[in-house]
């Protein structure tokens, strides 16, 4: 059964017939509607935690998609389940591509930063000072760019860049 369909809240059950009936009914190509049906199938898999069926359908909407918005969204959420399970490199390179796909996404440079100074903080622990620098500045350029896509959207973040001699912005 889809991961869509095992969900007991019956908002979420309306709210998915809903949304199907309008899909099938939009003046949208075939290969589009199938690569949303994937994406909604994924991202219910998703939700419920079955990473490796919200992959895979992933996978299938990302070979049907073509708008790069939407391919973008599609990588974010795969760049986020690589990140939960502890793969690290393949999120960032993901996170990477979305971005390629659709550079405004400024949940994915946050992602990327929040990587970038787990591992400084890491070598800073190892008394390892230049080493975590280069990665927490990594984070700074990367954490840059998101506050500028989404202003007062990362306090957290803005008081690390300010906090750290790291801001080269005013992000107020």
């Amino acid at each position: 059964m889809p991961s869509s369909q095992n969900n007991d809240n019956p908002f979420d059950k309306a709210f998915s017939v809903i949304a199907e009936g309008i899909v099938k009914m939009m003046p949208i190509p075939a290969k589009e509607k199938q690569a949303y049906i994937y994406y909604k199938e994924g991202f219910a898999a998703q939700t419920n935690g079955d990473y490796s069926e919200a992959l895979e359908n992933y996978e299938e909407s990302l070979r049907l998609e073509e708008s790069a918005i939407d391919r973008g969204e599609t990588l974010k959420n795969m760049a986020i389940i690589y990140m939960s399970n502890g793969e690290e490199e393949r999120a960032l390179d993901t996170y990477i591509k979305a971005l390629e796909e659709n550079p405004k996404q400024p949940s994915c440079l946050k992602n990327m930063g929040l990587i970038y100074e787990k591992r400084g903080r890491a070598l800073q622990q190892e008394g390892k000072p230049d080493e975590s620098d280069i990665w927490f500045d990594k984070a700074a350029e990367v954490w840059t760019k998101a506050v500028r896509l989404y202003p007062g959207g990362y306090l957290d973040i803005e008081n690390w860049l300010k906090t750290t001699g790291r801001s080269n912005i005013d992000v107020y």
